[in-house]
């Protein structure tokens, strides 16, 4: 009786985030076409991945941000918003985000930074109500872009999803299990709890200058 005891809430919880993960899986990759078929938007929402300890992108940031950049050029948006975790001081993805797009030669006032990207969640959120975004073309790596795509369609967004693999990572096994849990917790805030991020401020409208958002030159 004690086994069972723990058996069927256990099986339970698993059915649950079975349950979950396949809503979200589903529902994002609807908005996920191929890259030639991505609709013209205001803006590219590059999400970030880490930074190296001195500072420069990892490696699935580098290949996220390349990704932006040729959507930028390939004239599929006009803006980038680079979010990424800048909540201490010796880290900071926003600015080595920036960096590197800057390096590849996009002008200045087309790229904005989201210095309090702490999730996927909070990205999109802030992406609606501080920059008023209203549709978006969504970068980040295959295993992360259902939840990202389904996320801001949640929160209102008119997304699409754009992957952005180009190499084999070292993390992907892990970042693939990470993900099955994270998708559980999405559903929880986008239909349940519906947080408040823990940085919005001033409304600062993608269709400006984005270096209004910025903290260093």
């Amino acid at each position: 009786m004690l086994a069972l005891a723990f058996l069927v809430p256990l099986l339970a919880t698993l059915l649950l985030a079975a349950a979950a993960n396949l809503i979200v899986g589903r529902g994002g990759r609807r908005g996920i076409p191929p890259r030639a078929e991505l609709p013209p938007c205001q803006v590219a929402i590059v999400l970030g991945a880490g930074v190296r300890p001195d500072g420069s992108p990892s490696a699935m940031l580098e290949d996220r941000l390349a990704t932006g950049v040729e959507l930028y050029r390939a004239g599929k948006v006009k803006k980038l918003l680079l979010s990424g975790d800048h909540g201490r001081v010796n880290h900071d993805e926003a600015n080595a985000m920036r960096r590197f797009v800057l390096a590849a030669g996009l002008p200045s006032q087309d790229v904005f930074l989201d210095h309090a990207g702490f999730s996927t969640y909070e990205t999109m959120y802030r992406a609606r109500d501080v920059f008023l975004v209203r549709d978006a073309i969504v970068v980040t790596q295959r295993f992360h872009l259902p939840r990202a795509v389904y996320t801001a369609r949640a929160l209102g967004l008119a997304a699409w999803g754009c992957e952005a693999d180009r190499r084999p990572y070292l993390t992907a096994t892990r970042s693939a299990a990470r993900e099955w849990l994270a998708r559980c917790k999405a559903l929880l805030e986008l239909h349940l709890t519906r947080p408040r991020p823990r940085f919005l401020g001033p409304t600062i409208p993608i269709t400006g200058d984005g270096r209004a958002t910025w903290d260093e030159f």
